[in-house]
């Protein structure tokens, strides 16, 4: 198991996007994408919900990416 270091820009980022509550796009390694927002991360996976309040958790070596939403 990883330690989460909240030092790293990568995970502050993802912070900020929790923070803000941001819509993000989530991009997985398979090629499929998740939109929604970013409810919590630990060093494992991060939490997203959709628009309609479903929540997914998932783990970060499947995510290829995280883009805001405009």
């Amino acid at each position: 198991m990883s330690d989460f270091n909240s030092g790293l820009p990568s995970v502050r980022q993802v912070q900020n996007l929790i923070k803000d509550q941001t819509a993000v796009e989530v991009k997985l390694l398979t090629g499929d994408a998740l939109q929604g927002k970013i409810r919590w991360q630990d060093p494992q996976c991060l939490g997203l919900t959709d628009a309609s309040d479903t929540a997914t958790i998932i783990r970060l070596q499947a995510i290829a990416y995280i883009s805001p939403r405009n």
